[in-house]
């Protein structure tokens, strides 16, 4: 993380200087500081900005729509295979079994398929 760096190297310079220097540039000193960090940030968000507007991501942050994300995916295979077991040994004719299974994994896959796209079209 070279930015992160860059104002770590930033910060420790202007301590060098404040030692240097001595208190009464500190005011001087900080507020150099902190202009370079606000121009960091709005480059940052700027770089940000125009990501989103070429349609890019500019990088995936855990969030509470990978957390949703990740529970329908436990709950879809904790249902669908013990589904699927259970379902298979119901003693069922080979026609209905196949029809059960086809139905029960067209709806959790539909309902997979639901959430994702009202998620992209919240975003």
């Amino acid at each position: 993380m070279p930015r992160a760096s860059s104002s770590g190297d930033d910060l420790r310079a202007s301590l060098e200087a404040r030692r240097h220097l001595g208190p009464e540039y500190e005011d001087s000193l900080v507020e150099g500081f902190l202009e370079k960090v606000d121009q960091e940030i709005d480059k940052r968000v700027d770089d940000r900005l125009a990501a989103r507007a070429r349609g890019e991501s500019p990088g995936v942050r855990p969030s509470l729509d990978a957390g949703q994300r990740l529970a329908l995916a436990i709950i879809s295979l904790g249902l669908g295979v013990p589904g699927t077991i259970a379902v298979s040994y119901t003693g069922l004719s080979e026609s209905l079994l196949g029809f059960i299974l086809v139905l029960m994994w067209v709806g959790i896959i539909s309902v997979n398929v639901t959430f994702t796209v009202a998620r992209r079209r919240r975003s």
